[in-house]
């Protein structure tokens, strides 16, 4: 019954973890591209020449740094949700999350091979990403239903309603 009951949690705390996982796929790309752009591709060749010269434990530093100064952004974030400032806090949070994920993608490309040389640290990434194929394993039927049903397939009232919405919708474009 406990299992039962513990679901919904698991599903959730996998959802959270596959949206995170998903904005770092798709951020990644993105600061691939802002560092093509403007010159960070000279400070990100001469991050990698300096990185090589310290230690595994000195380059989790290195790694680590980038992401103090982002803290004051949440707190922002959060004075805002306290003052009732909803659109201006969500905002900021949204800004703070993509910045973040965003510059811990660029410091990690640099630093992974150095920090990969800790086992604990190699071990926790492994973990991590363990994690990340068991959450979509557990999320994955979920989606699968959703696009079902989204599709219109199935039996169920909720696909019948679906079907009956977009059959309204065509003939709504089409006058």
């Amino acid at each position: 019954m406990l299992r039962r009951l513990l679901q919904p949690f698991w599903v959730l705390l996998a959802i959270i973890f596959l949206i995170e996982a998903w904005l770092w796929d798709h951020l990644e790309p993105i600061v691939a591209r802002v560092v093509a752009a403007i010159p960070l591709r000279a400070f990100k060749h001469w991050l990698a020449e300096r990185v090589d010269t310290l230690s595994p434990a000195m380059t989790l530093i290195v790694f680590v740094v980038p992401l103090i100064p982002l803290f004051p952004l949440k707190l922002i974030g959060l004075w805002l949700l306290t003052h009732q400032y909803w659109f201006s806090a969500v905002c900021t949070i949204l800004f703070g999350k993509m910045l973040g994920v965003g510059v811990t993608a660029f410091v990690f490309d640099v630093t992974r091979d150095k920090l990969l040389q800790m086992g604990w640290f190699e071990w926790l990434y492994h973990v991590i990403l363990a994690l990340r194929a068991k959450a979509a394993a557990l999320v994955n039927p979920i989606k699968a239903r959703i696009r079902e049903l989204l599709h219109g397939e199935g039996a169920g009232w909720s696909s019948r309603v679906l079907r009956l919405i977009l059959r309204f919708r065509r003939s709504v474009q089409a006058r």
